[in-house]
């Protein structure tokens, strides 16, 4: 049976995610590299499979799953194998694992960074909140203890000795982070070095571009 495995969505935080986890896990996709607020995401055919209207959405030999970190989970449980899986199988450490994701979508990414994204990159649709913002970086450097103090041992990766999930989400927070000028520590910072030295990072970057850049 062939397979047909397509991953909507291109040239954003969220979408890198899902591409890093199929290049992790080794899987062949096709891409449509739609970008949010082009209008892309609001056709008739994406809206049938994606009433949010919103990217990233896998759709994977007929089923149909969205959220970057419910992709990520997905496809390490679904094509994961002991060398490569992305969030492990042992009970307890696959819930160390799950706490850190949902700590980072909603701590990091939605309630710091994405505040600061729609009041400033997207002030024109949301309007400028200088104050929001200021508070929102401060919240996401208070946030940071957490992800300091689990590096004070100086592990490579949040969960010790492997790379998961956990790393890469947290991963494109850093980066994310550091482009709006918030204060990183610099152990993060190096923490985050050597994730993204990855390969497979390397081709979700290649991957994620939109269609403009890859016509640069």
């Amino acid at each position: 049976m062939s397979e047909e495995r397509i991953l909507w969505g291109a040239g954003t935080s969220r979408t890198i995610r899902a591409h890093w986890a199929l290049h992790e896990l080794g899987l062949k996709y096709e891409r449509r590299p739609i970008q949010p607020r082009t209008g892309e995401t609001q056709t008739a055919e994406f809206t049938a499979l994606n009433a949010r209207q919103k990217i990233p959405l896998l759709q994977d030999n007929g089923f149909v799953i969205t959220e970057s970190a419910a992709i990520v989970t997905y496809l390490s449980d679904a094509y994961g194998r002991p060398h490569n899986r992305l969030v492990p199988e042992d009970v307890r450490e696959r819930a160390r694992c799950l706490e850190w994701c949902f700590f980072v979508i909603s701590e990091l990414d939605a309630t710091s960074l994405y505040v600061m994204r729609r009041h400033g990159d997207l002030r024109h649709i949301y309007g400028e909140a200088p104050t929001a913002n200021e508070a929102a970086a401060a919240y996401f450097q208070k946030q940071m203890r957490t992800v300091e103090r689990a590096l004070d041992d100086g592990r490579r990766y949040v969960l010790g000795d492997h790379f998961s999930a956990a790393d890469m989400l947290l991963s494109t927070c850093v980066s994310w982070a550091v482009r709006y000028g918030v204060p990183v520590a610099a152990k993060v910072i190096g923490y985050n070095a050597g994730i993204t030295a990855r390969q497979a990072y390397a081709h979700a970057l290649e991957s994620n571009k939109p269609p403009a850049a890859d016509a640069c």
